[in-house]
């Protein structure tokens, strides 16, 4: 039997590793393509927080788009795309997936603000897609046939971590690293003189 650690009683796929200077957030069966839901996801894997957020709200208003990596069966080529490293600039602007993942942001943010976390310098740590039960519909087919019409829904679950903002800085006393062909020049131009 799993024992749960956590008082709510929902178990996350990872823990995370400082709990008191990270926070959560998860949705289920959200009405959101899977597939473009974790398009979505990996765009913003490792990202600041108020950077996802500015960047999901330009992929909603078409300024930057998500690169669509492993599910792109059928995605279109956009200029867009060629600024990440997408074999064909294949990219999309899943409206619906971003508004979602946005709403989710929104409130891991409410939680650390509970929390009492810094909230500029929350990073996305983890955040991770499944599918969820598919849900069924009907289409209707020539000659009086019907056939099924699914949606894909999706369970999202991310957990947010404060860095440290300390930056070290580097010696300035160090002797800078050159290239062997400017220390050859640097030693022919002494030879010159």
């Amino acid at each position: 039997a799993v024992v749960s650690t956590q008082s709510t009683g929902v178990r996350y796929a990872k823990e995370a590793e400082n709990p008191a200077k990270s926070v959560k957030a998860r949705g289920f069966h959200l009405r959101t393509h899977f597939k473009t839901s974790r398009e979505v996801a990996q765009a913003i894997k490792g990202m600041h927080l108020r950077k996802a957020q500015k960047y999901l709200k330009d992929v909603v208003g078409k300024k930057q788009i998500i690169p669509m990596r492993r599910f792109m069966g059928g995605v279109g080529r956009h200029a867009q795309a060629k600024a990440f490293n997408t074999s064909g600039s294949l990219g999309a602007w899943p409206k619906k997936s971003a508004t979602i993942v946005l709403d989710l942001l929104k409130n891991a943010e409410s939680n650390a603000e509970v929390k009492g976390l810094e909230v500029d310098s929350l990073v996305v740590e983890y955040i991770q897609v499944n599918r969820a039960p598919q849900m069924r519909r009907r289409t209707y087919r020539a000659h009086g046939r019907i056939n099924p019409f699914m949606c894909s829904p999706c369970h999202i679950e991310m957990i947010l971590t404060e860095t440290e903002s300390i930056v070290a800085k580097e010696d300035e006393d160090a002797p800078k690293k050159k290239s062997k062909k400017k220390e050859a020049r640097a030693r022919a131009r002494l030879g010159a003189e």
